[in-house]
């Protein structure tokens, strides 16, 4: 079973009709290093498909499809580490409260036809999900209840506002922008809707995850070696 927001379907165009200069395109992709776009197959034509035969080549490379373009996903191990710290202590709230599931860094979704994002973190309820499980397809036509993005070098502002709007028009709820060199964050209820939180503060799954809380300086101390003592 597939989830489309109506949104987001209705609100669809392709790239091909609106993008004439490769000055538009990289602006429309959020001016993103030119090294993250792949160049075949040729941009405005690729498609999921493309993006499954470049994950499981020898490259192993993710790529997310906006717009009939392979753009690599920028991630490094830093951003892994505290990917997998978050989907870790998500798994440990969801195992006493019930309330869905968790996708990690290479978690492919299909918000709508033609748009596949994959978010460092994703939280998926089980009001998505009314069989209880994820679709067999290899990229599930979901969009995550709650997107957590960890912050790269590679990221560009754009490209992250970009990415905010699409899980919004999609029917996301909530999105943590992580950036791990400040030890902060931003928590988006909205595309324009943004509250940062500091070193000193927590992360609230307020609606979309009740009574789950992280401390940024939790999150951050489990990065190093803990004492021995």
């Amino acid at each position: 079973m597939s989830w489309y927001p109506i949104m987001a379907i209705g609100t669809l165009k392709p790239a091909s009709s609106s993008v004439h200069t490769l000055a538009e395109l990289l602006d429309r992709l959020g001016n993103i290093p030119l090294q993250r776009i792949r160049f075949r197959p040729f941009p405005g034509t690729a498609t999921e498909k493309d993006v499954l035969t470049v994950h499981r080549s020898s490259e192993k490379r993710l790529c997310e499809l906006i717009d009939g373009v392979l753009v690599e996903k920028a991630m490094g191990t830093r951003e892994a580490l505290l990917a997998s710290l978050v989907g870790h202590i998500l798994w440990d709230f969801l195992e006493k409260h019930d309330l869905g599931i968790v996708l990690g860094a290479d978690g492919m979704l299909r918000l709508w036809p033609g748009m596949v994002r994959i978010p460092d973190v994703s939280f998926i309820s089980w009001d998505r999900l009314p069989e209880g499980k994820l679709p067999e397809e290899a990229i599930a036509g979901l969009a995550p209840d709650l997107a957590i993005e960890i912050l790269s070098e590679g990221n560009t502002r754009q490209e992250i506002d970009r990415k905010i709007q699409d899980f919004f028009d999609a029917g996301t709820q909530l999105v943590w922008v992580i950036d791990g060199k400040k030890q902060s964050a931003k928590v988006y209820h909205s595309p324009t809707d943004c509250t940062a939180v500091g070193k000193n503060g927590s992360l609230d799954g307020e609606d979309v995850l009740p009574g789950f809380l992280l401390a940024m300086r939790k999150l951050f101390a489990r990065t190093g070696r803990r004492s021995k003592g």
